[in-house]
């Protein structure tokens, strides 16, 4: 029996990691059977007066199913939730109900009074699933239903980013316009037993008395306290054994590095050259649609003169934007596994080549598959059926159609698969705590709680289909790929030499305990007010505060961070100079994209106080943009350029495109952060409080035209910092470097592979 190597850090540290996962799901746990049960209700008829059906339940599922694969998310938002072009469906509908019945009443205060007592009043009959609406309330679903025709369903030519004649079926338009009126029902019918609606009284609407609630005031202020405290706490710890953690070991080793050029490579990893070409042209491409995307804030009926809606309307532009987004960050992770796998084991298992060349085919097919699909989805060409299944699900970063959805998990299986067949020797010598389980057990997570995504459809219920898709939204993207990211980065520093094995696995293990007590549960503050329980915004609100904690930390190791590269270079004649400085300082920003997008950007728009007016408004985007490219996307930039300088000839290799790459991605961010996304939301942000919050969806943003312009210098600095990216990585893939494949050499410690330690005596010899 072969004997495992022990644990390289105390078991406590395994301990403590356990405990705290199990503790924030079994409290996400308990979350997801509270929304179950206290969800916003569907009537099975909503009727007038005089007991007529206007609507039914299977409309209003009928309804989100189109509302949805007609990509409407993607135009405009329920409940705060989608795209910043259209309005907020929900909110505009209460406004201009309250509006129509007032003017019914006689637009008085008396008339005023009577709108606001009886959409407050809630006359559903959960014994017979029947909710009974007032004439008030049913003319007015007449005369929305009318107004959507013009701005959506049947437009006579292309406007507000869409297409002409986009819905011709009144079956589907009846249906959709139904499912919101439900929407909009739920926000303002008080809750049984409360005095707040379904949705925490969102929308902010004066005419139908929607103020903020206590609860939101209260959990606010708590979050402050816990921020405050336990940034105290940390901090305080960490001043105390920052040794422990902190990536200063670096300071007492000295390496020589492995000139790139000299390190066998495996079929394999050579089968990656191609995954980090597909990646580079899809972050081209994602840069490019997201310039037609916003243009059409400044040019809703087209793009420079030209009918584009007609064939690309803007809710397609911004499903492929963001879907291509989590391909290109996932077809780099997916890469730098594959690459990364070969170097923890020591040698490479026959058919790992093969295996990478049918995931990347398969990647292949679900990306343009899905694209193509949305297509056909979005322009109703595909028979209703089908348009969920083979087009588009419509949930936002969840659009892809169903089909493509398994296609893309069953793709993470087999890259799963193909991480543990390389690693399965050097596993069965270490404990199951060290870090090349570590790293499986991250690799695991990624194909995990994307599968999470598949419990949500189309004809969920709102509410639980939101609170799973933020699984995917939130725990994958935001915590899951947050420990994927510090445990490449660790994984990288100890294979470069740069810090040990030991320290590296303190700090995944401090990563781990962090997140676990904040990220988790925090998943929750994307919930406050889509029709959960209250319950929902107290555990979202405490525990997000927790999440800036450890990006709080990052940030104060980002400088000796930074300095690792530099403090490894030895002087002298013949001595080897840091091959990475560029992957480094593509490193370096993603801590600091994760303090400013995930953390300041973040805790800013999540605050029950604030998200009641901001939700929805470009202070998301601007938190979007920082925190998804800003971290996810620099790291997988980081990653392309750490491998492909191992795959690429000397002579193809460019120092200068990958400089011009790094500062134009970073000043583009900035740019596009600085000069419109952040100014035109605390614009928008004010709108609301002074109009209310459907005037800040509908009007604000013709206001400021100049701001939408201010935009173009940042994406067009952005978009030629990724051009060079493409002909770099199509060089590599075209000339990939061929080497003999590394000798079996696994062993019991993760191997020097890509550098030689330098002893004191060498490096005062040197100096």
């Amino acid at each position: 029996m072969t004997s495992r190597r022990p644990m390289t850090v105390s078991p406590l540290w395994l301990q403590g990691s356990i405990l705290t996962f199990l503790f924030g799901f079994a409290i996400l746990t308990y979350s997801a059977i509270r929304i179950y049960q206290d969800s916003a209700p569907i009537p099975e008829r909503i009727v007038d007066e005089s007991g007529s059906v206007l609507a039914t339940g299977q409309q209003i599922r009928d309804g989100q199913e189109q509302f949805l694969t007609y990509g409407l998310m993607q135009f405009g938002t329920i409940y705060g939730h989608g795209a910043y072009l259209g309005p907020d469906f929900t909110a505009d509908y209460l406004h201009r109900m309250a509006v129509h019945m007032n003017r019914r009443y006689g637009d008085d205060e008396a008339a005023r009074a009577r709108t606001r007592r009886e959409l407050q009043a809630n006359h559903y009959d959960p014994t017979t699933g029947t909710l009974v609406w007032t004439a008030g309330q049913v003319s007015a679903f007449e005369e929305i239903h009318q107004h959507f025709g013009e701005l959506v369903y049947d437009r006579k030519v292309s406007g507000e980013g869409l297409k002409p004649a986009m819905i011709t079926d009144p079956e589907d338009t009846r249906a959709i316009t139904a499912f919101i009126a439900w929407t909009a029902w739920t926000a303002v019918a008080r809750r049984p037993g409360r005095v707040y609606s379904y949705t925490n009284n969102w929308p902010p609407e004066e005419l139908v008395g929607n103020t903020l609630t206590g609860d939101a005031i209260m959990w606010s202020a708590l979050s402050l306290v816990t921020l405050l405290g336990g940034s105290g706490l940390v901090l305080g710890m960490y001043g105390r054994h920052s040794r422990v953690v902190g990536w200063h070991e670096a300071e007492e080793r000295r390496v020589r590095f492995v000139p790139p050029a000299s390190v066998a490579l495996t079929s394999a990893q050579r089968v990656t050259a191609w995954f980090f070409l597909v990646a580079a042209a899809l972050f081209l491409l994602q840069n490019l649609v997201g310039g037609a995307t916003v243009h059409y804030m400044v040019e809703a009926g087209g793009f420079f003169g030209i009918d584009l809606p007609k064939l690309l309307p803007y809710n397609l532009t911004r499903t492929w934007h963001l879907q291509m987004a989590i391909f290109f960050v996932a077809t780099a992770y997916l890469a730098a596994g594959i690459f990364l796998a070969p170097l923890i084991a020591g040698h490479e298992p026959r058919g790992q080549a093969l295996l990478s060349t049918l995931l990347l085919g398969a990647l292949a097919v679900v990306v343009f598959g899905s694209l193509g699909g949305e297509y056909l989805s979005y322009h109703g060409l595909l028979p209703r059926g089908g348009r969920s299944f083979f087009g588009a699900q419509g949930w936002e970063y969840l659009d892809l159609g169903r089909f493509w959805m398994y296609l893309l998990v069953v793709g993470m299986v087999l890259w799963l698969a193909i991480i543990y067949r390389g690693l399965r020797s050097r596993l069965a010598v270490e404990s199951r705590g060290n870090l090349p389980w570590l790293f499986l057990y991250s690799a695991l997570s990624i194909p995990a709680f994307y599968a999470v995504g598949l419990l949500t459809h189309t004809r969920t219920p709102f509410a639980i289909g939101d609170f799973w898709r933020f699984w995917v939204v939130h725990l994958w993207v935001e915590d899951f790929l947050e420990l994927f990211t510090t445990m490449l980065v660790a994984l990288i520093f100890v294979l470069m030499g740069i810090v040990s094995e030991r320290f590296a696995t303190r700090l995944i293990y401090l990563d781990v305990l962090l997140y676990s007590i904040g990220g988790v549960v925090g998943t929750l503050h994307h919930c406050y007010f889509s029709g959960g329980p209250a319950v929902e915004m107290a555990l979202g609100a405490f525990f997000s505060a927790a999440e800036v904690i450890p990006l709080t930390l990052l940030t104060v190791e980002a400088w000796s961070f930074l300095q690792l590269g530099s403090r490894q270079q030895v002087g002298g004649a013949g001595a080897a100079t840091f091959p990475h400085r560029w992957s480094v300082l593509f490193l370096a920003s993603v801590g600091f994209w994760n303090f400013l997008g995930a953390g300041v950007f973040g805790f800013l728009i999540n605050l029950p106080v604030v998200s009641y007016y901001e939700i929805g408004t470009l202070l998301t985007s601007n938190h979007g943009h920082a925190a998804f490219m800003g971290v996810y996307g620099m790291l997988a930039l980081a990653l392309l350029v750490f491998c492909t300088r191992y795959l690429a000839r000397p002579e193809d290799w460019s120092e200068g495109l990958v400089r011009f790459s790094f500062w134009a991605t970073n000043v583009g961010l900035m740019l596009m952060i600085l000069g419109h996304l952040f100014p035109l939301g605390v614009l928008q942000l004010g709108d609301v409080v002074t109009n209310g919050y459907w005037h800040a969806r509908t009007e604000w943003f013709r206001n400021y035209p100049w701001l939408s312009w201010a935009r173009m210098p940042g994406d067009v600095v952005f978009m030629f910092g990724s051009a060079p990216l493409v002909w770099l990585t199509l060089k590599v893939a075209l000339r990939t470097r061929q080497t003999p494949a590394p000798a079996d050499q696994t062993g019991t410690a993760l191997e020097a592979t890509l550098y030689t330690e330098i002893t004191p005596a060498q490096a005062t010899a040197r100096v």
